[in-house]
């Protein structure tokens, strides 16, 4: 039986804990290692884990036992995987977002994708869950409000089915918001969304990125080393410095960045709608896209301004970073669009601006490696 590592990033996560840890431990694939990255505890998520379901709670013979990861910090997205990944050891990693529900078979049928050895990740088929009725009951139990018809619940709006990606650099969940009527069939995808994708290790380790003057660094280290004492070191583990997802982009774009990347490397990303989860999004896209224009305004105006502005640095880096022609007339048209929207209604999303052009340069230097090694 294949290992896999489930990670969680939690952030002020208590009502979530025991719906989404629950349904994990209720997976019929048993080989887990459990793994959750605490980058919020301001509410008590991480005393909840540790009394429930870290070692400090009673045993169970068939449950694994939660390893926990504190930084001290907010890790966001990227780095917060990153460390879970990197402390793992399982063959296939899953991820698992704070607020993503699985249901029982969701590992066991993604597992079965990954029999073609050409696959590097693969998703589900993702369904929305409305936690608006979703409360702390006595104890650290979640528990939900049902009085008056409240809403906690399963419902068949597709969150996502995959990523699409057109040929100006625009990314998309497919499906995002429409009805699930079965409409998207199984195959090859662009790209998987990061709330609940799973992903062959070995396909992470050939994607990953290394600061290369960091191993060079490391290697002259490890030579003084045994030039001075004579003797053989203790390996140094260059993963540490190296990152699957990548951390300039903190979070929002890094799922698909990744995604182009496995497809670069010769991996294919697929989608596996037998495979059924339920996510409480707080973040999508527009209903309709820039066709429905004055929905795409009042869809922004509910983000916040830190979102907007790592939404619109990072697809640029991302697309900088993977694609073929970075001056294709359909992402050029696209962006001096998008600049004008945003002189028109979101200004402030340009004092993102400096740190776009600062994060340019290490952006080519990783699509110049990743280049050199496809």
């Amino acid at each position: 039986m294949h290992k896999v590592s489930v990670i969680v990033v939690i952030y002020n996560a208590k009502k979530y804990i025991r719906p989404v840890f629950e349904a994990v431990l209720a997976q019929t694939h048993k080989d887990l290692e459990l793994i959750a990255v605490i980058n919020g505890n301001d509410d008590g998520s991480k005393e909840m884990i540790e009394k429930n379901y870290s070692a400090f709670a009673k045993a169970s013979a068939d449950k694994p036992q939660v390893k926990i990861i504190d930084p001290g910090r907010n890790t966001w997205f990227a780095e917060g995987n990153n460390l879970g990944i990197k402390a793992s050891i399982g063959e296939f990693v899953q991820l698992v977002n704070q607020d993503l529900i699985l249901e029982p078979d969701y590992i066991e049928k993604l597992l079965r994708s990954f029999l073609d050895p050409q696959v590097g990740a693969a998703t589900g088929k993702l369904l929305r869950y409305d936690f608006s009725a979703y409360a702390q009951g006595f104890g650290g139990s979640a528990v939900a409000l049902s009085e008056g018809g409240e809403k906690n619940q399963k419902t068949n709006i597709i969150d996502s089915t995959g990523v699409v990606m057109s040929a100006s650099g625009r990314a998309r969940d497919r499906g995002q918001n429409q009805v699930d009527q079965n409409q998207f069939q199984a195959g090859e995808v662009f790209g998987v969304s990061g709330a609940g994708p799973m992903y062959r290790r070995s396909a992470l380790e050939s994607v990953k990125w290394c600061e290369p003057s960091t191993l060079l660094r490391l290697l002259r280290k490890r030579l003084m080393f045994q030039a001075t004492n004579n003797l053989t070191p203790e390996p140094v583990e260059g993963s540490n410095y190296c990152e699957y997802f990548d951390q300039d982009f903190v979070a929002y774009w890094e799922d698909v960045d990744l995604s182009w990347r496995l497809n670069r490397a010769g991996f294919k990303n697929v989608y596996v709608p037998g495979a059924v989860a339920y996510h409480g999004r707080t973040a999508g896209q527009s209903k309709g896209g820039y066709w429905h224009f004055w929905h795409f305004i009042k869809h922004h105006s509910k983000l916040s301004t830190q979102i907007r502005r790592l939404n619109y640095k990072n697809h640029i880096l991302m697309y900088i970073k993977n694609a073929p022609f970075i001056f294709h007339p359909a992402f050029l048209l696209r962006e001096i669009v998008m600049l004008g929207y945003i002189f028109l209604f979101e200004i402030s999303t340009l004092k993102i601006f400096p740190e776009l052009i600062r994060q340019i340069p290490r952006a080519l230097r990783k699509r110049a490696q990743k280049s050199s090694q496809t």
